[in-house]
């Protein structure tokens, strides 16, 4: 329908255009001396018109042709940076398929062009670095540095922390997210990366903090956070055990769930009765005893002091742990460490009683060497050789 509509009108204007040339009686005089020249309007028109279109023509067709330097230059631009995104599509592909050498190769063949050079070095260091081609990896390292701009840096960068750590250089993989947390500030996978690079340099209170704030951001799920940062925290606690103050300081600064742990506040103790603080060791095992009950660390609650040093306010622990005895009548690491705390105290009916108790409830090795060690001391010896004897046996 529409193209009879412009056919029409077409039509129209051609019939109308012929009717006023045939009664156009207009002329055109052409005067250059000493000639003279009269045409008819309607000629001088049409003439006119054609001149426009061949000099139109003419124009084009001039500067087409100075112009083609320019277009095939283009052309070859153009063709260029389509060969080189081919190829930066092509590395990143098949070093995701794992074919290393074949994605190297890819980045190699590509041309130069700003646009991907800079992706395709990041690509090639990469298989390089898969492929254990050290040559090769520092090649690209270098090349991917050289097109450091702003919008590589976070990149490059990240790469190179990754890098460090499957090579166990974590000091490098540290500076590395140093520079990235300057530059661009630290997102869920670079505290990944952080993560392992502090627990490979041994950092476990940067590892126990790192731990807290990834879970926060839900990168991990508790279940996988709790054992990381339980063991960062007991590394935690190994490392200041020879200075008691920075120890308790840094007990005091975890959070309630961490001081409840029975292993943490055993690795605790442990760390402080080694250094003499039997007092302070006392009341970390009496807290998280009190929020949760744990047989090894009630074990751990009589084991502070050796013979000849300071073991703490003995006599209270004595009375603390009868309370927890009458909660835990059966408890065999609370009946041994009751007889242990009143045989340093020299009350000997009562440790007795307490260490039978203990070998009634759950015998054990450490029950036998301890009651055997006191009937010693009461010049019970034929008793004492035959608990020693059912110590080696057990």
């Amino acid at each position: 329908m529409r193209a009879i509509f412009w056919l029409l009108i077409l039509s129209g204007l051609a019939v109308g255009i012929a009717l006023a040339a045939i009664y156009n009686e207009g002329y055109v005089l052409l005067v250059l001396p000493p000639w003279r020249a009269e045409i008819s309007l309607n000629l001088f028109l049409v003439a006119a018109v054609l001149g426009f279109l061949v000099v139109y023509l003419l124009t084009r067709a001039v500067s087409f042709t100075l112009g083609l330097p320019s277009m095939v230059a283009a052309y070859r631009r153009r063709r260029q940076k389509e060969k080189a995104s081919r190829a930066l599509r092509d590395a990143w592909r098949l070093l995701q398929e794992g074919r290393y050498g074949h994605a190297m190769r890819a980045a190699e063949k590509s041309p130069v062009e700003p646009e991907t050079s800079g992706m395709l070095a990041l690509a090639g260091w990469r298989a390089a670095h898969a492929m254990r081609d050290s040559a090769s990896t520092s090649e690209w390292a270098e090349r991917l540095r050289s097109h450091d701009d702003d919008s590589l840096r976070a990149a490059r960068l990240m790469t190179e922390a990754e890098l460090a750590i499957a090579d166990r250089r974590f000091e490098d993989a540290q500076t590395a997210l140093r520079q990235l947390n300057k530059k661009e500030g630290r997102h869920i996978a670079a505290l990944r990366l952080s993560l392992r690079a502090e627990q490979g340099l041994g950092n476990w209170r940067e590892v126990a903090r790192l731990v807290r704030q990834l879970q926060k951001h839900k990168a991990l799920t508790p279940e996988q956070a709790a054992p990381i940062r339980s063991r960062a925290v007991r590394e935690a606690l190994r490392g200041l055990g020879n200075d008691p103050s920075a120890l308790m300081r840094y007990w005091r600064e975890l959070d309630d769930s961490d001081r409840a742990e029975a292993s943490l506040a055993q690795e605790t103790a442990h760390a402080l009765a080694a250094s003499g603080d039997c007092r302070e060791a006392q009341r970390v095992i009496e807290d998280a005893l009190n929020d949760n009950w744990d047989s090894a660390l009630a074990l751990a609650y009589g084991q502070c002091g050796q013979p000849g040093e300071p073991a703490g306010d003995v006599l209270g622990r004595i009375a603390q742990a009868e309370k927890w005895l009458a909660h835990h009548p059966r408890d065999g690491a609370l009946l041994l460490t009751l007889g242990r705390l009143c045989r340093q105290q020299q009350l000997w009916g009562k440790a007795r009683s307490y260490l039978e108790a203990a070998l009634a409830v759950a015998p054990s090795r450490a029950a036998h060497v301890e009651l055997a060690q006191l009937l010693d001391q009461l010049e019970e010896s034929a008793l004492a050789v035959r608990h020693y004897r059912e110590a080696a046996v057990l």
